[in-house]
């Protein structure tokens, strides 16, 4: 940041902020958001931040009469509260793993064990914690990031405050993201498709292949093509798209040309017998499917491998600043090396760093527990560690780039899980323990990523609010040491009751858990030697063929070949919407500041609408209302939905539109 940077709360201020009120709040609703988040995880293999409704909700309860409090603790509850979702999207990645994992017939876990996961969480949490106060100068004040989704979730809270201005811009905008998401939410009254998909057929061809002198080896007939998807209608992702602008957004989508327009019709094509091969009881399967298979077993391993290069190309990049972000801990002043100032004071960067490794000695005894190998448990121990800051580092400084909600923290752990597995074939600890142990370094990793990035967004946003960052940190820690040993329950319950209703438990259909099950296989396949490393070579050398081309943020590529088409399609619109927004505004001579800072504040509005409401959704089905409309009509399927719900979701991009680029160009009236 600049030297004219300001936060909204001066430096010298006696307003209160590290309040038991303030952590008792952020503590309920971390249990609440994370529960919540259990499900809808399970359910869709996604979360939703928890930083907008803990911050509207803090919003709300300090101006009660009897509950008055300031900005500041607002923004302590909000932080404390943040930790809920994110210490349940790790384990809902990762944990539901060890109970899916079936090597012939023989099981890891039959149900979940209590306390193993809570160690899991409690660990992985608090190291995340203590690595992102490490790398909080590095990411937040010397990198110069967007932070799309912190700068929405600053607007939201400022626009919170008696006087605001920009007020009315936010929360219009909120209260139509919410009408626009209970109309396309499965949990809502679902009359609007969120996104389409074609198939484009190739024409049938013949190729006469020969080999070098010429010599006629066969006829081979092809056959294939491309499926197209529209952008999700989702003014979320649009809102994502416009904050971080036209350059990044063209830089992820890029990352999904590559892979839905390049490589998944190209592995389709080169394999003519595919559909054939992959026929259930003789019935070929629909397009569709075919694509579906291609991408998640054929080109997500090779975005893992692009992801490794580019992780430590990231890193690599970031390496003088990490070099004076650590270089002061051991030092002879110790604490007294970082700035004095309270927008500037960390806690105690020496005990933090002691305190990480201390942490890693109760995980060795428990890696020791699942593999019964010392070598094993300590190989797993270094492995962890390791990934683990290096995925702290590189996931905090993705957040900054796409958002947390975008945060593709499953391919960083599928990252540090085909480290692990690899490094335990290599000494031997194979079969189910290997198993065990790798997934539970997953596990830890998984936990780490989640919070780091949950809370480098916590500490920008506190930042530009002008909290301590030392009592925002004790607050995510308080939260997280609290919420592990409770966020268990709503995982074990989901499991049981499923289970109890005639179903599968997680892993069956109702509760499918996507990224779980692909740990599983990935774990069982690497440490049985079924694991597709050529296709994760060829991501590595893709990678590091970006790197030699000089490509721009060769990671975030790599993050767009492992999303789905329709999440970095929307984000591009989003980021042309600011680019069509920008020329408008050059050519009327609107102030850019005045224009950019009424679009960040709709954008805001957005974000925060959809995520609210995609939580209080999610809220519902565990109070046994599967959706609105079962509730209300006694059918969760609307007609209108099948008939004109594509034509709808066409209306809900020029509404956006309109609102992002029209609205902000705007002159007041006189």
């Amino acid at each position: 940041m600049t030297q004219e940077f300001k936060p909204f709360v001066p430096e010298k201020t006696n307003l209160p902020e590290f309040t038991l009120k303030a952590i008792i709040l952020g503590v309920l609703m971390a249990v609440v958001l994370g529960a919540a988040n259990a499900y809808l995880g399970l359910k869709a293999g996604m979360t939703i931040s928890a930083a907008f409704p803990a911050a509207v909700i803090s919003i709300a309860v300090f101006r009660l009469p009897f509950l008055r409090g300031s900005i500041l603790e607002q923004n302590i509850a909000r932080t404390t509260a943040s930790v809920g979702e994110a210490l349940v999207a790790g384990a809902i990645f990762t944990i539901p793993a060890f109970v899916m994992v079936n090597v012939g017939g023989e099981r890891l876990w039959t149900t979940f064990h209590y306390w193993e996961v809570s160690i899991i969480l409690l660990i992985g949490g608090v190291i995340g914690i203590l690595f992102v106060i490490l790398l909080r100068r590095t990411l937040v004040v010397d990198a110069d990031l967007p932070f799309p989704e912190g700068l929405a979730c600053y607007e939201i809270v400022k626009s919170g405050q008696e006087g605001s201005s920009g007020a009315k811009y936010v929360f219009g905008a909120l209260g139509l993201g919410v009408l626009i998401e209970m109309l396309k939410n499965w949990g809502g009254f679902p009359i609007i498709k969120e996104g389409m998909e074609w198939f484009i057929a190739f024409p049938r061809s013949i190729i006469h292949h020969y080999n070098s002198s010429k010599q006629a080896l066969a006829d081979i007939h092809y056959e294939g093509g491309m499926e197209i998807h529209s952008p999700l209608s989702s003014p979320a992702l649009l809102g994502v798209g416009y904050v971080i602008g036209p350059k990044y957004a063209c830089i992820n989508f890029a990352g999904g040309v590559l892979a839905w327009l390049v490589l998944i019709p190209l592995a389709i094509f080169v394999n003519p017998g595919g559909m054939e091969q992959l026929a259930v009881e003789g019935v070929r399967l629909g397009h569709a499917d075919v694509t579906y298979t291609v991408w998640k077993n054929l080109i997500q391993p090779v975005a893992v491998g692009a992801m490794l290069v580019g992780s430590l190309y990231t890193l690599w990049g970031l390496r003088s600043s990490l070099k004076n972000a650590l270089g002061g801990i051991f030092s002879k002043r110790g604490s007294q090396s970082q700035p004095q100032g309270r927008l500037e004071k960390d806690l105690n960067l020496k005990w933090i760093f002691i305190s990480a490794i201390v942490l890693v000695i109760p995980m060795a005894f428990l890696y020791y527990y699942f593999c019964d190998n010392v070598v094993g448990a300590i190989v797993a121990s270094v492995v962890m560690l390791i990934t683990a800051f290096l995925f702290a580092a590189v996931g905090g400084w993705l957040v900054g780039l796409v958002g947390n909600s975008n945060q593709p923290v499953s391919g960083l752990t599928l990252s540090t899980l085909i480290i692990a597995a690899l490094v335990m074939v290599l000494f031997g600890v194979k079969g189910i323990p290997g198993i065990a142990a790798v997934l539970g370094v997953a596990a830890v990793v998984c936990c780490v990523a989640c919070m780091s990035g949950d809370m480098i967004q916590d500490l920008k946003v506190g930042q530009l609010i002008g909290g301590t960052p030392w009592k925002m940190e004790l607050g995510e820690i308080i939260g997280t040491v609290l919420v592990a040993f409770v966020l268990v329950f709503p995982i074990i319950i989901l499991h049981n009751g499923n289970i109890a209703a005639g179903g599968m438990g997680i892993g069956g259909t109702e509760l499918p858990a996507p990224q779980a099950g692909l740990m599983a296989q990935l774990a069982t396949g690497i440490v049985s030697g079924e694991m597709p490393w050529g296709l994760v070579v060829i991501g590595m050398c893709f990678s590091f063929g970006l790197i030699l081309v000089k490509a721009p943020a060769p990671m975030l590529i790599a993050v767009g070949m492992y999303l789905p088409f329709e999440t970095t399609f929307a984000i591009f619109v989003g980021g042309a919407f600011k680019w069509i927004a920008d020329v408008i505004a050059k050519r009327r001579g609107i102030a850019e500041d005045g224009q950019e800072g009424k679009g960040i504040l709709i954008a805001s509005g957005f974000i925060a609408g959809e995520a609210i409401t995609g939580v209080l959704l999610a809220g519902l089905v565990l109070l046994g209302i599967p959706s609105l409309a079962q509730y209300f009509f006694g059918t969760a399927e609307l007609g209108i939905q099948e008939n004109y719900g594509g034509w709808l979701s066409i209306l809900v991009f020029a509404v956006v539109a309109y609102a992002l680029i029209w609205i902000p160009l705007k002159k007041k009236k006189a």
